[in-house]
């Protein structure tokens, strides 16, 4: 139902717009099927911009008082994070083949999803649903991995068949879009 806008609207439209009552309030007031919608896009085609700030329903705000923490009597020193035996332990090298990625040993990992730091490798080891599960917990070098995770996380693309003829290669990359 669209809203007869009468002077006598207009000017009350104007007036209430001009005290920052908000759409809807106005839409409210002036009744007989005027909507939030109607009054808005009148507002925009009279150019109406200079307003009152916009009124605030009346709400009533209650803010819990925070229970203050009781003071040490002694300074606490916070636990340190747990480490494992296994870790100080030298890892076994292995010869590196420059053709494909050395296999990794599958060494306990130093850290935990509550230890893993921003700057520590997060390659998984293990089984998630053990509780030996944990993570690599090295110096993260690439991204999120460890240098020797990385190598193997990503690898060189390699191209298949090299072609001679660049017209092959260009119809076969149109073909990808047709």
């Amino acid at each position: 139902m669209t809203a007869g806008w009468t002077e006598d609207r207009v000017g009350a439209l104007k007036k209430l717009w001009l005290e920052g009552q908000s759409a809807s309030q106005i839409a409210k007031t002036l009744g007989g099927g005027v909507t939030r919608n109607a009054v808005i896009g009148k507002v925009h085609r009279l150019g109406l911009s200079g307003r009152a700030a916009p009124s605030q329903p009346a709400r009533t705000t209650f803010r819990a008082a925070r229970p203050r923490p009781a003071a040490p009597a002694a300074p606490v020193q916070a636990p340190s994070a747990p480490r494992r035996i296994e870790a100080a332990a030298p890892r076994p090298v292995m010869a590196v083949q420059p053709s494909a990625p050395a296999p990794m040993p599958e060494l306990p990992g130093t850290a935990t999803v509550m230890t893993l730091g921003a700057h520590m490798c997060k390659w998984p080891i293990g089984d998630p649903s053990s509780r030996e599960f944990s993570f690599c917990g090295r110096r993260a070098t690439e991204n999120v991995y460890c240098g020797e995770h990385a190598r193997v996380a990503y690898q060189p693309q390699v191209r298949r068949g090299a072609t001679k003829d660049g017209a092959t290669e260009l119809a076969r990359s149109l073909r990808r879009y047709i």
